[in-house]
């Protein structure tokens, strides 16, 4: 057998040997060199901007508007320059809002810049629970949270709160540090921090440490984009701020516990309704409630940031987009991530369920809005001596409540049903049939009094929707949101 020559093998370790001493060993992976460190604390996003030059750009994009008609029903903040009023756009929410900062001032949100600016322009009765209306709307949250702490911020007025922050920052919005560690960028748990950890969470079963960089993705999210309870004192003065989450898991936040928790308390009434007298909870932008109710997007994986901070290039970099926004306004450039359809088809399938779910929102807050109406006739009868069945009228504010609920969670959640379509839509369906039981009841009850009732009930809009608060603010119908199956009009 011929011996074989190890003379490849020789040749072969000389030419690495030769371009190991031409050209060295590679060099070693380098990673960015922040020259910039963030102190602690540090609240200018301008600081922040000089060590994330790219995402601070980014975000100072929240300032812009962008052009009309991107979305349907969501008109926040466009190019028109028109700050919409909700009030005009759904007139059964001035009728049912009566007595509350809400029924008064209520704007379609412009984003996360001007939070604290929508607060100052709108109308004082808004501002009137005091400092802790600034709890989510300036960056000097977690600063609050850190010093006062909501009982404490409960204490003091909004002009006193608002007086502490620097006049560089009077009006900043949202910003770096609510949602990342200085020390690392990391995904954080700051303007709630006790409210939601402490709270929040545990009512889940979550412990945060545990929490995916994915489930974060959310959850710094629903820090703000929650509702939440202002637990009142004799003085109707706020001492407690919590979420109503209790009984509920993450994934599966239900509408039903969410009413249980607000009707369990009588110091949870943070306003008396106008139209019939009632001490009422209330409902705000359940975003994270709605979304996370096993809705189709987050049982695949996807968390908020997906869809409203989509990755974008910028350059050669790569960069989560800090322009907040709807998915719509942004050309479902996030959509087609996921899916392979085109622009214009996905904006129609999204159109479609929205116009399904506003249609439902007019027909249960008309109905609920009707049967205020109708409590309004029975207090004025009892009032005039007449007896009122008390078994009819005790089913009937049951009732009454539980629409008004519903009707409130999806009228005031901000994806107009998108972010779970199938829950919204059971939501505002088993409104109709609350608001319908209670209308029957009390109809009875009147009918029993001796009392006749139109079967049209005259709701007195104008009246609700005229000359509201000190800025004396007007129904515009030029904004007025029609029922799109036009089904609402035949009522």
């Amino acid at each position: 057998m011929k011996k074989r020559s190890c003379l490849p093998l020789i040749m072969l370790l000389l030419v690495a040997a030769a371009a190991l001493f031409l050209y060295g060993c590679p060099p070693p992976k380098t990673e960015p060199v922040r020259p910039v460190k963030i102190a602690d604390g540090e609240i200018d996003p301008a600081e922040w901007g000089k060590a994330y030059p790219i995402n601070y750009e980014l975000w100072k994009k929240t300032e812009e508007p962008t052009p009309v008609g991107k979305s349907k029903y969501k008109r926040g903040f466009d190019a028109d320059r028109i700050t919409y009023d909700k009030l005009s756009e759904y007139p059964y929410m001035a009728l049912l809002y009566n007595g509350w900062g809400f029924g008064i001032s209520y704007f379609e949100s412009r984003g996360h810049a001007f939070m604290v600016k929508d607060q100052i322009e709108g109308d004082p009765s808004r501002t009137k629970p005091g400092g802790i209306c600034l709890y989510c709307k300036t960056a000097y949250g977690p600063k609050f949270e850190k010093e006062l702490g909501t009982t404490e911020l409960g204490k003091k007025s909004y002009k006193e709160t608002h007086a502490m922050i620097p006049e560089k920052h009077k009006e900043l919005g949202v910003a770096c540090i609510e949602c990342h560690d200085n020390k690392d960028m990391s995904l954080s748990i700051a303007v709630r921090e006790r409210v939601m950890v402490d709270g929040a969470l545990k009512y889940l079963g979550v412990d945060p440490k545990k929490l995916t960089r994915q489930e974060m993705r959310s959850i710094v999210c629903a820090q703000c984009h929650s509702t939440y309870i202002l637990q009142r004192d004799k003085d109707m003065k706020p001492v407690k701020l919590f979420f109503p989450w209790q009984g509920s898991k993450l994934g599966g936040i239900s509408v039903e516990n969410v009413i249980k928790v607000l009707r369990s308390d009588p110091s949870y009434g943070e306003w008396k309704q106008g139209v019939t007298g009632f001490k009422m909870a209330y409902v705000r932008h359940p975003e994270f409630e709605l979304f996370s109710d096993n809705s189709v997007h987050w049982k695949a994986g996807a968390s908020c940031a997906d869809c409203h901070m989509p990755y974008t290039k910028v350059g050669r970099a790569k960069a989560s987009d800090h322009r907040v926004t709807s998915p719509l306004k942004n050309d479902l450039k996030a959509c087609q991530q996921c899916h392979t359809e085109s622009a214009e088809w996905l904006k129609g399938q999204v159109v479609a369920i929205q116009d399904r779910v506003v249609s439902l929102m007019l027909r249960s807050g008309y109905a609920t809005a009707t049967v205020a109406k109708l409590f309004e006739k029975v207090h004025k009868a009892q009032e005039a001596g007449k007896t009122i069945d008390k078994a009819f009228y005790d089913k009937a504010k049951d009732y009454y409540e539980e629409a008004f609920y519903r009707t409130n969670y999806i009228g005031a959640e901000n994806s107009v049903g998108f972010h779970n379509p199938t829950e919204a839509v059971r939501i505002l369906g088993d409104s109709v049939a609350f608001a319908g039981k209670a209308e029957a009841l009390l109809r009875q009850a009147l009918a029993k009094a001796g009392i006749d009732v139109p079967i049209k009930v005259d709701l007195e809009l104008k009246k609700y929707l005229d000359n509201r608060g000190e800025k004396k603010l007007k129904f515009d119908p030029k904004v007025e949101i029609k029922d799109p199956t036009g089904i609402q009009e035949r009522f």
